[in-house]
């Protein structure tokens, strides 16, 4: 798929979202992304057009990189719904909820399966999802019976107030080093906490 916006336009967007968060012009929580321009415009060389994305509450990034115009995407954010973006029309959903949309992502893989359809699913999750229980049953579950989808694992240290490695008490996440070939991990430092953007609000 052709790429919608370069590096520099996608870290502009956050910085907007960002001095307007700060502004208490956005009343509702933000996740933002910073330092992994590089690696998820590489994954959305490798995604077309007719292609599903599910995302947690973090995807502005997947949204503009999937055709989401960036004035109806900031819209959305300064409406409050920036964890719960969902775009039908490009095929995008996230959701607030940890692990939430994995299972429906393999849902749609199962049915574009069935039907015999090209497109493919992509499902983005953070760190911490991906050591959840129903992370590795939809991964398993895709596995054995070789569903088209795509899990990218985002692992950038971050998880609400705890750690996730030292949560779990491992030293490397169970698909930090995987060979499967729709198991994409990678890890990137941001300059934004968990939530918010660095400045306490108070609306």
């Amino acid at each position: 798929m052709k790429i919608k916006l370069s590096k520099k336009e996608l870290i502009a967007f956050e910085e907007k979202v960002a001095e307007n968060f700060n502004a208490a012009k956005i009343k509702a929580p933000v996740h933002l992304y910073y330092g992994n321009e590089d690696k998820i415009i590489n994954v959305f060389k490798n995604i077309e057009e007719d292609d599903w994305i599910f995302c947690s509450w973090r995807s502005h990034y997947q949204c503009l990189l999937k055709g989401v115009h960036q004035d109806i995407l900031m819209e959305k954010i300064l409406e409050g719904k920036s964890i719960s973006l969902c775009f039908p029309e490009h095929k995008i959903y996230s959701s607030a909820i940890v692990g939430g949309v994995l299972p429906i992502a393999v849902g749609v893989a199962m049915n574009l399966k069935n039907k015999n359809k090209k497109n493919k699913v992509f499902c983005f999750m953070g760190d911490m999802t991906s050591e959840t229980g129903i992370a590795h049953e939809c991964i398993k579950y895709s596995q054995k019976h070789d569903l088209p989808i795509f899990f990218i694992i985002e692992d950038n240290q971050k998880s609400v107030m705890t750690d996730t490695r030292e949560t779990w008490n491992i030293k490397t996440l169970s698909y930090e080093n995987s060979n499967e070939s729709k198991i994409i991990y990678y890890s990137y430092s941001t300059k934004y906490p968990h939530a918010g953007a660095g400045t306490r609000v108070q609306f």
